[in-house]
């Protein structure tokens, strides 16, 4: 995968970041969601890249569904999309943290097959405890691990959980080992991305969410030399007949991230909200700023943008 496709893919989550951002915090739940597609919509077009959406999905119609064919028919490269137009939108809607809009690109075949609604278990953190950390594991073992690799205490380190109902054992068993717990109330891709990194200030990300989120992790810590695995959770005998249609024979399989995204891999996110590894955007008169980061496996390169854009956003400002 070229590497000058990463930066026209951000091109792509600024465009969606920055039209999602004008719904922060104004309540409408669908809202976020839907004008960052129309942006990636009008964008994309405009990168040279051809592909279908093989993870993704969206409650804005089937515009970035599984099957949904984007890019001109003429563009030069040819790719398999992952998106999340905004990761975190309900929490955008309400004016939480953790919102951003990603896209990844591989190969045909590259990604994980998965259906869409679909949950997965996962694990993150940092590249060095791969061998040491894993889902097999009770969580009191893998901070104990955990701590052992970074050098610190048990008491140190900090997990990022979902703050769901489904969760409270899980926390319990955090607590009781000495970890300290970060509830969010969405983003798990914004934090399974900050806990491969070693300054966030979080250690680890467990829990349980969605395939299509679990991907989109996978793919950016590959980019980043981070550690995950994840491993398929059917709720219901529905899910289960789901993912055996996908070929998905051993739910209790665990998928690293490699298996999850295989081949080169590139990745654009930019925050929407302030979250735990990318700032929100911020309006002024004329324009914005936004924060974004651009990862590309092959050379295990992770660029951190700050742009400014200018624009009449509101020619009726005074």
């Amino acid at each position: 995968m070229e590497r000058n496709l990463a930066l026209e893919l951000c091109r792509v989550t600024e465009a969606a970041a920055l039209a999602a951002a004008r719904e922060n915090g104004r309540g409408d739940e669908m809202a976020p969601e839907r004008a960052a597609v129309e942006a990636i919509k009008l964008v994309f077009d405009t990168i040279g890249v051809r592909g279908r959406v093989v993870v993704g999905g969206t409650q804005y119609g089937d515009e970035l569904a599984v099957g949904h064919d984007l890019g001109g028919p003429d563009a030069p490269h040819e790719a398999d999309i992952a998106v999340n137009a905004v990761e975190g939108g309900i929490s955008c809607a309400l004016g939480g943290p953790n919102a951003m809009s990603v896209m990844a690109l591989a190969p045909r075949g590259g990604f994980l097959n998965c259906p869409p609604n679909t949950y997965m278990e996962k694990i993150a953190t940092v590249g060095v405890a791969a061998g040491e950390v894993s889902l097999d594991k009770s969580p009191a073992e893998n901070l104990k691990a955990l701590a052992k690799l970074k050098g610190v205490y048990v008491e140190d380190l900090t997990v990022v959980i979902l703050d769901r109902p489904r969760h409270d054992s899980l926390v319990d068993a955090v607590r009781t080992a000495g970890a300290r717990v970060k509830l969010i109330p969405h983003g798990d891709v914004a934090a399974a991305m900050a806990a491969a990194r070693d300054d966030s200030g979080v250690d680890l990300l467990m829990g349980t969410g969605g395939s299509a989120q679990g991907v989109l992790s996978a793919a950016a810590i590959k980019c980043m030399g981070g550690f995950m695995q994840c491993r398929f959770r059917p709720r219901s005998q529905g899910e289960a007949n789901a993912l055996y249609a996908c070929g998905v024979n051993d739910v209790d399989v665990i998928l690293d991230s490699e298996a999850m995204a295989q081949g080169s891999v590139l990745v654009a996110a930019t925050g929407v909200t302030d979250g735990e590894y990318l700032r929100g955007v911020r309006f002024f008169k004329g324009g914005a700023t936004s924060n974004s980061v651009v990862m590309r496996s092959a050379s295990g390169t992770v660029r951190l943008l700050d742009t400014r854009h200018k624009f009449d956003y509101r020619p009726d400002y005074k």
